[in-house]
């Protein structure tokens, strides 16, 4: 028997919809896993072609090269057509859902909290960006609080909604390895980022590739290891037409330059958006533009505080 949607206001005024196990609306990644949380709570939408979806997980304490690994391959990911996971916690997690929203993609946070209520408090303002462009859902009714003991079933609710799983940086003892360790126990793909060996975020990453993770050096890693089906689903990155151009070839030829002259500003040192724009010549909202595209084509990563390096 199909239940029907309760629509409920939190205090903080987020609207959830409870969705139940047997309705239509209830992702289908997470049906087939056994014992399902029973009921949804969701912030946003859950579509139907949420299930061609890749979990990214990882370190809290992230360094920047694992939150630039995780952004760039969420947003080639996303980019795609491909939903991104993860959890919405600080560090990999976050570099996550914020590399999807930036190619313009769709992701899912799940919460070990009501989805009223963000955890960490500091990204209610990603929570929201998420909602507009995916989802943010949770087994647990509205005004949970974030209890350590619900952060388990959380990461399994992630592992369940996902095709694969990917760490991207990891302690030995960390809970992106529980969300692994679930992908593994539910059938899924368990696939890992290599990181610098003097690391020890990296412990955990190499752990998993020891026993047997995929290892993933990019994109093209990751869909490697969906199913045939699914890969048929991954889209080519699209070319913008060049509205009112008589000639789209001569300004693709242009813009090749212009894609040209950033990549000769920027080397194996990082280097500062402020730098860039001055020694590029080009406009702040071109060269923003162009920006986005080479790290999208994993040309050149992006490290905190708006800094550039080539890869």
């Amino acid at each position: 028997m199909s239940v029907t949607r309760e629509r409920i206001q939190g205090k903080t005024g987020v609207a959830a919809t409870c969705v139940a196990r047997d309705e239509a609306s209830y992702p289908a990644n997470l049906r087939e896993i056994p014992l399902p949380p029973e009921r949804l709570w969701v912030h946003g939408r859950v579509e139907t072609n949420d299930t061609l979806a890749i979990a990214i997980v990882g370190a809290r304490e992230a360094t920047p090269y694992g939150v630039g690994c995780a952004e760039r391959l969420a947003a080639d990911l996303a980019a795609r057509g491909i939903t991104v996971v993860s959890g919405l916690a600080r560090g990999i997690d976050s570099a996550a859902h914020r590399g999807a929203l930036r190619a313009g993609g769709r992701t899912i946070a799940v919460l070990g909290s009501g989805v009223d209520v963000i955890y960490p408090p500091e990204n209610r303002r990603l929570a929201f960006e998420v909602a507009e462009r995916g989802a943010v859902v949770s087994q647990f009714p509205p005004g949970t609080p974030p209890l350590a003991g619900y952060f388990p079933a959380r990461n399994r609710v992630i592992a369940g909604l996902s095709l694969g799983v990917v760490v991207v940086e990891a302690a030995e003892k960390s809970g992106s390895l529980i969300t692994a360790g679930f992908a593994g126990e539910l059938g899924r793909e368990v696939m890992a980022v290599p990181g610098p060996l003097t690391s020890l975020m990296s412990r955990g990453a190499h752990r998993l590739i020891q026993d047997g993770a995929g290892l993933v050096q990019g994109w093209e890693d990751v869909v490697a290891q969906l199913p045939l089906r699914f890969r048929d689903q991954v889209k080519p990155l699209a070319v913008p037409a060049i509205a009112g151009s008589p000639d789209r070839l001569a300004h693709k030829d242009a813009e090749n330059d212009e894609s040209l002259c950033l990549l000769g500003v920027i080397g194996r040192e990082p280097v500062g958006i402020d730098e860039i724009i001055e020694r590029s010549g080009l406009a702040p909202g071109r060269a923003s533009a162009f920006l986005m595209t080479l790290e999208i084509e994993g040309r050149i990563r992006q490290l905190e505080g708006k800094r550039f390096v080539a890869v």
